[in-house]
């Protein structure tokens, strides 16, 4: 049997409230039924990182930001596959999501990133559209399934289950079309080193 698949989930709300954290723990539960996976669930509220940046091409020099950095990178560059649960604000997504994608770049390189986007009327598919370009000048490959949760807040149930079974079917799609993309890419960066 091949090794599993190394599955980043991204939560990227970090706001008091949040709903991010059931969005999260469902698209988990169905990534838990697929032996192709093991997990690692990366929150962003959890995980915070810097918000300065030191100059391009350096290290952070002061060690509370390298170590803060230590925390996620690690884990983002050991991931074959990343799938980033995102609320939409503003027409967009979350500053704090924006700011951990940016500290990071070989991390990404040539491995795919599905989405599962929530809010209101948008279901959070403008967030996505934004982040599709920012994950291809990071040379990474987003997923065209995406999960969009529409009135998120009577999308799940006491328990956190999805209320409406297209949702479960939307992120069993997405979840198929990941693994393609990750067997295939992971196969690739073992015959050929990704070079940006």
């Amino acid at each position: 049997m091949p090794t599993p698949l190394r599955l980043a989930v991204i939560q990227g709300s970090t706001r008091d409230g949040r709903l991010g954290p059931t969005v999260a723990n469902w698209l988990l539960t169905h990534a838990a039924t697929r032996p192709e996976f093991t997990t690692d669930l990366i929150d962003l509220a959890e995980t915070p990182l810097p918000t300065v940046f030191p100059q391009l091409g350096q290290a952070p020099e002061r060690a509370e930001d390298r170590a803060l950095l230590a925390a996620v990178s690690p884990r983002l560059a050991a991931a074959d596959a990343f799938v980033v649960v995102t609320p939409e604000y503003n027409h967009s997504y979350p500053a704090p999501l924006k700011n951990a994608i940016d500290w990071h770049n070989r991390e990404w390189h040539a491995k795919p990133v599905g989405f599962v986007a929530y809010g209101g009327f948008s279901a959070g598919l403008r967030a996505v559209e934004h982040l599709r370009g920012v994950f291809a000048e990071l040379h990474a490959v987003t997923i065209r399934e995406a999960v969009g949760l529409q009135g998120v807040w009577g999308q799940f149930d006491a328990e956190g289950r999805a209320v409406d079974p297209t949702a479960d079917a939307a992120a069993k799609a997405m979840l198929d079309r990941l693994t393609w993309w990750a067997e295939a890419l992971r196969g690739a960066r073992a015959d050929r080193p990704y070079a940006a």
